[in-house]
């Protein structure tokens, strides 16, 4: 539970309804102003993936266009945002224009009457990424036990794809069905699969997946063998080192957008 939640049951009960649903919001705190502004330091507001205030409140209209912009950056990126909302006589006193960011603050420009200043502070909120794990092999076991330490939710099952969040995908059948889950899997769309297996073996199974209609795009995105190269040998060790790619993939979906 995040500090907005506490101190506000509403905020709490309508940030709960949108987990229940796998969507991605934020909590947006005003944590400075100066001179004339209409919400003081304290003032919070629970916003939909695209800005939209649904609980709370933030003052009037001068601030809405900058706090949608950050939170959809903060939502795209996973990490918070400050953002200071200035008249522009401020700004250039300050040196920056509106849209710059120096030393972690985005500045915006304040075009009401009022023109005051209120720095916000945007908390992005995203979806536990989904893990689905597919085989019941001891590698399989391993990583299920291992995966919601490291904050996964994880399924032995393929969704429909309809849940907003990312989705990862590992088949450790080990032989036990590898076609009929490779099918799947790629079919499914996730943002991520792994093959438990040599790459001679899914070299093997690739040329089967093509003759069953697989499109090569989609038999060229699974990762084989999964994990990164740390010399494991037991299935918990292997499971580990799944696990390490998987964070390191989960990392770089998140910041793709600052490349």
């Amino acid at each position: 539970m995040t500090p907005a939640e506490i101190l506000s049951t509403d905020l709490a009960d309508a940030a709960q309804e949108l987990r229940a649903r796998d969507e991605p919001f934020a909590f947006a705190t005003i944590v400075r102003t100066a001179g004339a502004t209409a919400a003081k330091p304290g003032a919070k507001a629970l916003l939909s993936a695209d800005g939209t205030i649904l609980q709370g409140w933030l003052g009037g209209g001068c601030t809405r266009g900058a706090v949608k912009r950050a939170t959809v950056q903060a939502l795209q990126d996973g990490t918070p945002q400050l953002v200071s909302v200035a008249p522009e006589d401020l700004l250039a006193e300050k040196g920056v224009s509106a849209g710059d960011e120096v030393d972690g603050t985005r500045f915006a420009r304040n075009g009401c009457p009022s023109r005051g200043t209120v720095d916000i502070f945007i908390e992005p909120c995203i979806p536990t990424p989904q893990l689905a794990v597919i085989g019941t092999s001891p590698v399989a076991q391993a990583l299920i036990a291992l995966a919601p330490q490291f904050h996964w939710s994880v399924t032995t099952t393929l969704d429909d794809g309809k849940l907003q969040r990312q989705r990862f995908v590992v088949i450790a059948t080990q032989g036990q069905g590898d076609i009929d889950a490779l099918t799947s899997a790629c079919t499914a769309h996730p943002d991520y699969i792994a093959f438990v297996g040599s790459q001679r073996k899914y070299t093997a199974l690739s040329e089967k997946l093509t003759a069953a209609g697989i499109a090569q795009s989609l038999i060229d995105q699974v990762h084989a063998p999964a994990g990164l190269d740390l010399g494991a040998v037991t299935p918990e060790e292997i499971a580990l080192s799944i696990l390490a790619q998987l964070i390191k993939e989960r990392r770089l979906a998140l910041h793709k957008t600052d490349v």
